[in-house]
């Protein structure tokens, strides 16, 4: 029997199974509009047996975008224009989530297939936005620090893209905090150097996270889920830690959060990362023990009996793939196969199982 493919509810949403796609920018968006991309890119996911289809880093702001040909969900029409997109993924069997995003000093950059760099000037460029005027690397542009006022602003514009992303239909809504986009940055002292009350100390630096937080869960209604994407760590000395991951998860969870989606790094730029298969897992386990909350494990995790142990075995309650699904749209089917499990295939593919 396997733990991979049981059904997980959360608040009134029930997935069929554990097998997640993780948000993978496409940077192929017009003025943050999807386009058939997307249709196809997403809608494929959802025939291929996963249980939740994320869209996108979306930004909440122009502004706030990690290139200029990202998502973005900042307008009526942005909604307008997911809507169909999300009604073939619930259409499929599938739960439509949304990341909402703001790139902070990381934005008015190329694609990455393009080189990545910055982008200092030119129609597809602006300033960037962050707590401190402190830039990503060394001899990039220098960011914007925010006023308390323009940080007002920002939490405004999370809340007013989770209106948009309702009523665009998602039913999961995940609140970007990881990667070293902009509510990363306010976190770690890497990045952080305000000294009011959103620089400093961790309950300090934790503070526009939660604010966003307590402010997107009360613009949703009580049935739907929200999670949340941290970087449970920044891999570097005096950066933010795993134990301050389990501090927020604590807080995250009695405004009302749901599941910590558990990545790391992105946030400094010379950071040694250990990478190997499932290296990003033990984040999940621990979060999940010591903070009470379900958690998402994510990073390299490629085949099945590697995705059922870790549910199996309970270190979290669901796995985000990306890469995996990038290279296998139907990766939930294939690896339902493997493990014996029941996942029914698209009647329009069922001759094809046989």
């Amino acid at each position: 029997m396997s733990r991979l493919f049981e059904s997980f509810t959360l608040r009134g949403i029930t997935f069929r199974n554990r097998v997640f796609v993780s948000p993978m920018c496409q940077y192929s968006s017009n003025d943050g509009l999807p386009t058939p991309w997307h249709f196809v890119h997403l809608g494929s996911r959802a025939v291929g047996g996963a249980s939740l289809v994320f869209v996108e880093a979306s930004a909440v702001s122009p502004e706030g975008r990690i290139t200029f040909w990202d998502s973005g969900i900042w307008s009526q029409q942005h909604a307008d224009a997911f809507r169909p997109i999300v009604q073939f993924i619930e259409a499929q069997g599938a739960v439509a989530g949304i990341q909402l995003a703001h790139a902070g000093r990381k934005a008015s950059t190329e694609k990455p297939w393009l080189g990545g760099q910055v982008i200092s000037d030119g129609p597809f460029s602006w300033t960037t936005l962050a707590p401190s005027a402190i830039p990503f690397r060394e001899g990039e542009p220098i960011p914007h620090a925010l006023t308390l006022g323009e940080i007002d602003e920002v939490v405004e514009q999370f809340v007013r893209a989770a209106g948009y992303a309702l009523d665009a239909g998602f039913r999961v809504l995940e609140l970007h905090a990881a990667h070293g986009y902009l509510l990363h940055e306010f976190l770690s002292p890497q990045s952080n150097a305000r000294e009011d009350e959103y620089g400093g100390s961790l309950e300090n630096r934790m503070r526009l996270t939660l604010r966003v937080a307590k402010a997107i869960r009360e613009r949703m209604p009580d049935e739907l889920p929200l999670f949340v994407r941290i970087s449970a760590s920044d891999w570097v000395p005096e950066g933010w830690t795993l134990e301050e991951s389990v501090v927020l998860a604590r807080e995250l969870k009695t405004l009302g959060v749901d599941l910590i989606d558990c990545s790391s790094g992105g946030n400094v730029a010379k950071a040694r990362i250990g990478i190997g298969p499932g290296y990003q897992v033990p984040f999940a386990e621990r979060i999940r023990a010591e903070a009470g909350i379900a958690t998402g494990a994510v990073g390299l995790i490629n085949d099945a009996q590697q995705a059922e142990a870790i549910i199996a075995s309970g270190r979290a309650d669901a796995v985000l793939l990306a890469r995996a699904f990038l290279r296998d749209p139907y990766w939930a089917l294939h690896a339902a196969k493997e493990l014996g499990a029941d996942a029914p295939w698209p009647p329009q593919y069922e001759r094809a199982v046989r």
